[in-house]
């Protein structure tokens, strides 16, 4: 007979990996009404029935591959919100500069890679706020991701005192966790609709991938009839403000 611990493991990894494959295939999109109805300060998407949707992308700068994905965004006349960690600035100040130049904007990530929503409150607001110092030596920010998609009311508290407007997103291929370009490709193009708030990830191997995967996606879109923008410039077209 087995160790009951391997009986364990070997009935219950199966039904993990099942479960997990079940929340990414059928992400539940009926939860973001939901979502919006319990914290309203919180964009997801937006209702529109224009073809026009976000991209945003998560944790640059990085020396190389945010490089890459911007020259993928031009060939194809599109633009993203980058939220940015300011611990990974040093030493990428020109690619900051060069999203700025390249019509794309910058959103607020905080100073480290780190699940904020596990920090103290008090840690939390000088997170932003030394995140916010640094940068608007480039632009002005409105838009806040925290760390790993967490919040609570006393951060949607502190984010709004400080002028930020809180941003998860509808659609998100878990790139993080499973590193295969194309299945991040074709499960942002089968989920896309009007409105939608896409989240790819930058810095390290994740931004190499989010180029490849964006190389599929733009012209997809572009196919489709959707224009892909800022998160400002997608609100604005639909009449709200950051």
């Amino acid at each position: 007979m087995l160790p009951r611990i391997v009986q364990i493991l070997a009935i219950t990894t199966p039904t993990l990996l099942l479960v997990f494959g079940a929340l990414v295939w059928l992400n539940p999109e009926w939860l973001i009404p939901r979502l919006r109805r319990s914290s309203p300060e919180v964009l997801y998407s937006i209702e529109t029935e224009q073809r026009i949707v976000a991209l945003t992308i998560d944790d640059g700068p990085d020396a190389e591959d945010s490089q890459k994905i911007l020259q993928v965004l031009d060939a194809y006349d599109s633009h993203a919100t980058f939220f940015i960690i300011t611990d990974h600035i040093s030493g990428n100040e020109d690619i900051l500069q060069r999203m700025i130049v390249e019509g794309h904007e910058l959103g607020n990530h905080l100073t480290a890679d780190e699940p904020s929503i596990q920090l103290p409150i008090d840690v939390f607001e000088d997170k932003l706020l030394q995140a916010d110092r640094a940068l608007s030596q480039y632009a002005e920010t409105h838009w806040l991701r925290p760390g790993s998609g967490w919040y609570n009311d006393e951060m949607l508290a502190v984010i709004a005192e400080h002028d930020y407007q809180c941003v998860l997103g509808s659609v998100y291929p878990y790139d993080p966790q499973i590193n295969i370009h194309w299945f991040s490709a074709y499960y942002v193009l089968w989920k896309i609709k009007p409105g939608a708030v896409i989240i790819l990830h930058d810095h390290g191997t994740r931004g190499a991938r989010t180029a490849k995967a964006l190389e599929i996606i733009l012209p997809a879109l572009a196919r489709r009839g959707y224009q892909v923008v800022t998160l400002s410039e997608l609100v604005g077209r639909n009449g709200r403000h950051p």
